[in-house]
């Protein structure tokens, strides 16, 4: 893995922190919730209706998100409101998307054409 920090890419320590990311980013919903928020703040309710889930279980994830620092709330009276802590993740994203249209554009090039 290339790195231009000074710190080693290769230490144990970080290939855990590395690899949990992973992990985080390895759930549908938890993407859903990532995207929602992509365009700014929202309460638990506003994402769970863009997201199509429950509030508890759009709370479950961003519980996650957040204990892995992905995500943070802001108290406003009492509404809590969240949003993105980490926003080099959609950078990650962006990659990941891009590599998985190409598949799909090389997948469908070896499909027949429909006659």
């Amino acid at each position: 893995m290339a790195t231009s920090e000074a710190s080693p890419a290769g230490s144990a320590e970080s290939m855990e922190i590395i690899a949990q990311y992973f992990r985080i980013l390895g759930d549908a919903q938890r993407l859903r919730i990532l995207h929602c928020l992509q365009s700014g703040e929202h309460t638990v309710g506003e994402i769970a209706g863009a997201t199509q889930a429950s509030q508890s279980n759009v709370s479950k994830h961003l519980g996650i998100l957040r204990a892995n620092g992905l995500v943070g709330r802001r108290q406003d009276g009492n509404r809590a409101y969240f949003g993105i802590t980490a926003p080099f993740i959609f950078e990650l994203c962006d990659i990941v998307c891009s590599g998985a249209r190409q598949r799909l554009e090389r997948e469908r090039a070896l499909l027949p054409a429909n006659s």
